[in-house]
């Protein structure tokens, strides 16, 4: 087998989904529709949450911050497919695909952490609703979200020098649609064995263990909460309140087990860069379509905006 050294090479071929120029156009034609829903969506939710005033709780701050999580994620992942069909160019550099996947694997650590300190919102407002605008004032709000932020750019940042000093692959062919880190660990002739223990060992646990685990703490006793309630009309509204977000965190999680919590020597990588797509590109949607469909609140934003327009 030839080994590259990657002082000599400054880039990586992304083959994409396939090698199949009618397949290419499917895909490039769906994730096109789909990245600009996504896009267009986030985008009215997070102006929506800036220029509306009822909607200036911490549930709707979280949510535009959400917004902005979901738009770069899509942008990370998506944008190869799409610049590489327009222009045929499949080539990455080392520096830009490692910036990437940095890039990537602090917006998911972002994004779990967002959707803990969710979680703990709507737990004091259906558990301590009477201490709700007293514990989830502005300030704890910036200072939840702040901490999501920083967090997990810093908890990424040993993962991409461990990335960055990888200079050895078997092939500057990568069997993928991004930069994602399982692709580029497997094409390394580098010892990897450190990195594969921290990325196993601290990042699943501190961004992904750790913000499952708070997550299903605060549902334990909002689920609890909600059956105490009497009135079924009561039950069905408090659960409402939080269904969006559950819907959301089940299905983010749900495909990130899918793509990332199997053993190496199991995943596939033709395989696997389908559930990336699915990753990449439905759980984004799922933010401006749920909340948009489900949240009188947003509709009732859209429609005054809408009003306001016309006058």
């Amino acid at each position: 087998m030839d080994f590259i050294n990657m002082s000599t090479s400054s880039y990586f071929i992304i083959t994409g989904i396939s090698d199949n120029s009618l397949l290419q156009c499917f895909v490039f034609l769906l994730v096109l529709v789909i990245y600009l829903i996504t896009l267009g969506g986030n985008i009215i939710i997070f102006l929506l949450v800036c220029l509306d005033h009822r909607l200036h709780t911490p549930m709707y701050f979280f949510l535009a911050n959400l917004s902005l999580l979901d738009m770069s994620c899509s942008t990370i992942t998506l944008h190869k497919i799409l610049t590489s069909f327009m222009t045929g160019d499949k080539t990455v550099s080392i520096l830009s695909c490692h910036v990437a996947i940095f890039t990537f694997l602090s917006l998911t650590c972002d994004e779990l952490l967002l959707l803990a300190a969710m979680s703990y919102d709507r737990y004091v407002a259906i558990c301590k609703p009477l201490h709700y605008h007293l514990v989830m004032n502005y300030r704890c709000c910036v200072l939840l979200a702040s901490l999501c932020w920083a967090f997990g750019f810093l908890e990424s940042i040993p993962t991409f020098m461990g990335v960055y000093k990888l200079t050895c692959y078997t092939s500057n062919k990568m069997d993928h649609f991004f930069c994602d880190i399982i692709p580029v660990v497997k094409l390394s002739c580098s010892d990897t064995s450190f990195l594969q223990l921290y990325i196993l060992t601290v990042g699943v646990f501190l961004c992904g263990f750790t913000p499952f685990v708070l997550t299903f703490i605060s549902y334990i006793f909002i689920i609890s909460t909600i059956l105490s309630i009497r009135s079924s009309s009561g039950r069905r509204k408090a659960f409402y309140t939080c269904s969006s977000h559950l819907t959301v965190v089940i299905t983010l999680y749900a495909s990130l087990v899918f793509q990332y919590l199997r053993p190496s020597s199991s995943i596939n990588l033709s395989s696997s860069k389908y559930f990336s797509l699915f990753n990449a590109a439905a759980v984004p949607i799922l933010n401006p379509l749920i909340y948009s469909l489900k949240n009188k609140d947003v509709k009732d934003a859209i429609m005054r905006r809408k009003i306001l327009a016309v006058k």
